[in-house]
């Protein structure tokens, strides 16, 4: 591949695990055409360089403390995040800029939607910027939702949406979501908001991890609100070499448990790295478990249950009823995982990673989705899609067990599995020669070129 001498591409991060790894992955497919990277990220949940040798790493000092990021407290994290980076960051490009190396020159700024602040610096700087969404395309008209008419300088599309018959829109229940986000916001949240949707607007570009043909009728619609070019060039996942950014250890030991259980037996359960349960909600999941009858492998992070660390609040007896059916970890290498041969479903959060990653080993989904977008995710998968079932309401035992039999064991099931079998052929076909987002690739490489004639290409 040739070499961009001249073209060298920042991305910003944002420090949470279901961010770090698609902008690490992101930065490995441009890497692989040529670009020279560097990796500015806040020094909070910082990734490890060693395992990118390739890149340059520029840690920022964002004014947090270990431990101090607390989805409780997540959007005003946020904008301290906002407020304590955009100076180290605007000083470093502008230091690098001023160097007038010729065989290295900022190209662009790529940045986490979220971390908006990046784009107030590029046009500080007059640098080309582009948005990256880590989530479901359809996530910028649910993040851009306000409930007035005019919220903080940005004029709403809500009512329109909301008054929008198209099917796309229906399936999704986009109308009741759209309502919902926009009940008593806090202020906080209003300004993340507005401030990331009107960064995305003057960006020159947006990239998005999704496959065309996921969001093929409401890319149209996005399209009217952010003009833009948008490339929809997912799932990064897949089209970067394997590279572990993962900010928990995994334990690699439940591959072997996996190995012994019979094909497509195992319900995997993970909600992800930030997602938490309460006492309740954890004994009923596991009784659940316990009462479907199925193989399990179930993901309990150390401290994502309320009052415990990792799992003293099951009853003794819980153990002694699953026996051996059951393996439960701390973390999970979740892409391997998936892609074995016993695991045929997944009961997750429905964070878009998640999703994308269950969707290229065509495995189906239980549906449990805990907060943000991830109940947008949850109605492509169930409603639009129909390549899951959605756990809606009070997790409670009883439901639990049912749900995990109609999706494992009952016909509907399996008509679920051969639709997400299918839905895995058509991401492997958008990865092929000619497919969407190899061709998405393509021109956005060229659209970046574009911000840099003088970009040296040397074979």
């Amino acid at each position: 591949m040739p070499e961009r001498e001249n073209c060298r591409l920042v991305l910003v991060l944002f420090p949470l695990q279901g961010h770090i790894n698609p902008m690490l992955q992101l930065a490995t497919i441009l890497n692989s055409r040529g670009f020279p990277i560097t990796i500015a990220h806040p020094q909070f949940n910082s990734p490890d360089p060693s395992n990118y040798p390739n890149f340059t790493f520029l840690p920022i000092p964002d004014g947090l403390s270990k431990g101090s990021f607390a989805a409780k407290d997540f959007h005003s994290t946020m904008l301290a995040i906002h407020r304590n980076c955009q100076e180290p960051l605007r000083q470093f490009i502008q230091q690098t800029l001023e160097q007038k190396d010729p065989k290295d020159q900022v190209a662009c700024i790529i940045y986490d939607a979220v971390m908006h602040f990046a784009q107030k610096v590029a046009s500080q700087l007059n640098l080309p910027s582009i948005n990256v969404r880590t989530s479901a395309a359809a996530s910028m008209l649910a993040f851009a939702a306000f409930p007035r008419a005019n919220e903080q300088g940005y004029v709403t599309f809500t009512d329109s949406l909301i008054q929008d018959e198209t099917h796309e829109l229906q399936s999704l229940k986009l109308r009741d979501l759209l309502i919902t986000m926009g009940e008593n916001p806090s202020d906080t949240i209003l300004e993340l908001r507005a401030a990331t949707t009107s960064a995305t607007r003057n960006s020159s570009a947006i990239i998005v991890n999704t496959i065309h043909f996921l969001e093929e009728e409401i890319l149209p619609k996005i399209q009217e609100y952010f003009p833009e070019p948008i490339f929809a060039i997912g799932p990064f996942h897949k089209l970067a070499p394997s590279s572990s950014s993962s900010l928990l250890k995994e334990d690699t030991g439940c591959t072997s448990w996996l190995d012994k259980q019979a094909s497509r037996s195992v319900l995997y359960v993970s909600l992800g790295s930030v997602a938490s349960m309460n006492e309740e909600q954890l004994l009923e999941t596991a009784m659940g478990l316990a009462m479907s009858e199925r193989p399990f492998l179930w993901v309990v992070r150390p401290g994502s249950v309320s009052c415990a660390e990792w799992l003293e609040l099951l009853p003794k007896e819980f153990q002694e009823i699953i026996g051996q059916r059951g393996c439960i970890v701390k973390w999970a290498p979740q892409k391997e995982v998936l892609a074995h041969g016993a695991v045929g479903g997944f009961w997750t959060h429905c964070g878009w990673n998640s999703t994308l990653e269950s969707i290229c080993e065509g495995v189906p989904m239980l549906c449990w989705p805990v907060f943000g977008d991830q109940g947008l995710d949850a109605k492509y998968i169930s409603h639009k899609w129909k390549i899951g079932l959605e756990l809606e309401g009070k997790l409670e035992r009883g439901k639990i067990a049912g749900a995990i039999r109609r999706l494992m064991v009952e016909e509907e099931g399996e008509v679920i599995r051969q639709k997400a079998l299918a839905f895995k052929e058509r991401a492997e076909q958008s990865l092929g020669t000619g497919g969407s987002t190899n061709s998405s690739l393509d021109e956005l490489v060229e659209l970046i070129l574009s911000f840099q004639p003088q970009c040296k290409t040397a074979d």
